[in-house]
């Protein structure tokens, strides 16, 4: 944990690897906590979106796609949550369980959101305005194209 986005450079789409769960800034004081996300520090794209999903049953799965161009930041602002994330050769399972935290989502990356908790609230920073085109909601072709990509 403890991981940054760094404000600069190309970022890495297609892996496993770039995706990872993000400390936020947490100031704590005796009238509670309050976490922060700042473009150029925790994320390295400017939020174009942000939406949130509330009212999940446990057994609920969201999510089952990728995106060609998107970049995502996904915290539990209450609640929990796993995230399955999958590049094509790799997968690997996030927990988001506390609003401290953040998974920083790159391109070119499978995902699905299981096992929410009960009362549980997801909020979703993204890069991006809504673009169908930019959704990959077949499975067969995100594979052939992220493989494509190695």
């Amino acid at each position: 944990m403890g991981s940054s986005v760094n404000g600069g450079g190309d970022v890495m789409v297609g892996r496993v690897e770039p995706c990872r769960i993000v400390e936020l800034p947490e100031i704590v004081d005796p009238r509670g906590s309050l976490c922060v996300v700042e473009s150029g520090k925790e994320i390295d794209f400017d939020v174009k979106r942000a939406y949130y999903m509330f009212g999940m049953p446990p057994e609920t799965r969201r999510g089952g796609h990728g995106h060609r161009r998107l970049r995502q930041l996904i915290i539990a602002v209450h609640g929990s949550f796993k995230v399955d994330v999958d590049d094509g050769f790799n997968r690997r399972t996030f927990v988001l369980d506390h609003p401290r935290l953040g998974l920083y989502m790159t391109p070119m990356v499978w995902r699905d959101m299981v096992d929410f908790a009960p009362g549980t609230v997801g909020l979703w920073l993204v890069s991006e305005p809504y673009d169908e085109t930019d959704y990959y909601r077949d499975y067969d072709e995100f594979l052939r194209d992220a493989r494509s990509m190695a």
